[in-house]
């Protein structure tokens, strides 16, 4: 391997992140991690083209042609599932690319970068499917300590204990049954297996809706409504959520000036003494919000009616074409963000911090929500996978017949 050449790629590539690290902060934008990352995976494409053209191969083409595609699919509709299955598929064959990229160059700084990730399979290796199953255990108690015990919190130890039966006739009992019966039993770990993919590109796609960075020009900010604790206090969660509109709220004042006002977005539950759009903003004003930036919309009942009633409310203002966020918990915001566009509102979300040890049970939860809302398609697609596992154990007990 080489080595001569490292400063010649570490050296430019730092000198451009500090100008362009200069350049941004005088643009007063927030998106600076995504333009860094995009930077950076171009730079990086720039140069395993170059050192690859010495051998006369250019597969590199094939991995930027997927980060294209998953880029230019990204820009258009952030909150979508299928984003997580395009950076997902883009990871993948850039993994495989990076492989035979070092066979062909023995390059150092591929080696670098493949090394890097072996650190990372080997650990989730290491952790393997028991220690998730254990790690889902100890969440599980975790919440039961600390929340209450409603089925949306028992998420993670439903699936602990999915995990242990799967173990335990995967061990155990398939070796013991005959040929057919092993395919035919084996309908579920394939569902499950199924949903497991499914889930991937789902908390691939979430985690890359976190890091979206508004710029201050907005004219809008909803905050999505929770319930209250005794019927009419702002609970530790819902106000995780305005403390993050607010946040927003100040740092656009300071950056830009451009006047914004908050959409408080919550009707009142059969249990509350009032409405969620009431209590959040009385909470907003103790916080020095001004009254006259804060606007109520209380009849919504669901985040899809949140997203509905609140543009009625902006519709209605004076501003033409106005730019919209909302703000909602972190784990949230995705299937906030397909609500949104289901309402025919253009927004994105930002999003609040919410406790750790919640967060396992909470993308479950939203996960759920997220299969629920193209159920006709998951189900269909569970149907002919089980089918064909049916129709494999008949004809696997025909032949044995």
């Amino acid at each position: 391997m080489n080595f001569w050449h490292i400063p010649w790629f570490i050296f430019p590539y730092l000198l451009l992140i500090f100008i362009f690290i200069k350049w941004h902060k005088k643009s007063n934008k927030p998106d600076l991690f995504f333009k860094l990352a995009y930077g950076s995976f171009f730079y990086l494409f720039l140069y395993l083209g170059v050192i690859e053209a010495q051998n006369k191969s250019y597969f590199f083409l094939v991995p930027l042609l997927f980060f294209v595609f998953f880029s230019s699919v990204y820009s258009r509709q952030k909150a979508r599932l299928i984003n997580g299955f395009l950076f997902n598929l883009f990871i993948g064959t850039f993994g495989i690319y990076l492989l035979y990229n070092f066979f062909i160059t023995y390059d150092v700084i591929v080696f670098a970068l493949l090394f890097l990730v072996g650190i990372f399979v080997a650990i989730v290796g290491l952790f393997g499917f028991v220690g998730l199953m254990v790690l889902f255990y100890w969440n599980a108690l975790v919440v039961i300590r600390r929340e209450s015990h409603s089925l949306a919190n028992l998420l993670t130890l439903i699936l602990a204990i999915l995990m242990t039966a799967w173990l335990i006739y995967d061990s155990m009992i398939a070796k013991m049954l005959p040929n057919w019966a092993s395919l035919l039993l084996s309908i579920l770990p394939v569902i499950f297996s199924y949903f497991i993919f499914t889930f991937l590109n789902f908390l691939s796609a979430s985690i890359l809706y976190q890091f979206n960075r508004p710029s201050y020009d907005q004219d809008f900010i909803i905050v999505l409504g929770a319930g209250l604790v005794h019927g009419a206090e702002v609970s530790p969660l819902l106000a995780n959520r305005i403390k993050r509109a607010i946040d927003f709220y100040y740092e656009q004042r300071k950056h830009t000036r451009h006047l914004v006002k908050l959409v408080m977005s919550g009707g009142q539950g059969p249990d509350e003494k009032v409405a969620e759009a009431v209590a959040m903003k009385e909470y907003a004003l103790q916080r020095g919000i001004q009254a006259e930036d804060i606007l109520i919309e209380s009849n919504s009942t669901t985040t899809f009616e949140n997203m509905k009633y609140s543009k009625e409310i902006i519709d209605q203002s004076e501003v033409k074409n106005p730019k919209v966020i909302f703000s909602s918990n972190n784990y949230h915001i995705f299937r906030a963000g397909i609500f949104a566009k289901m309402a025919h509102l253009k927004a994105e979300g930002i999003g609040a911090k919410t406790a750790f040890y919640y967060l396992p049970n909470a993308f479950l939860r939203e996960f759920i929500a997220i299969i629920a809302m193209k159920r006709k398609l998951h189900f269909t697609f569970v149907g002919i996978l089980a089918t064909l596992l049916l129709l494999s154990a008949i004809v696997s007990q025909m032949f044995v017949l």
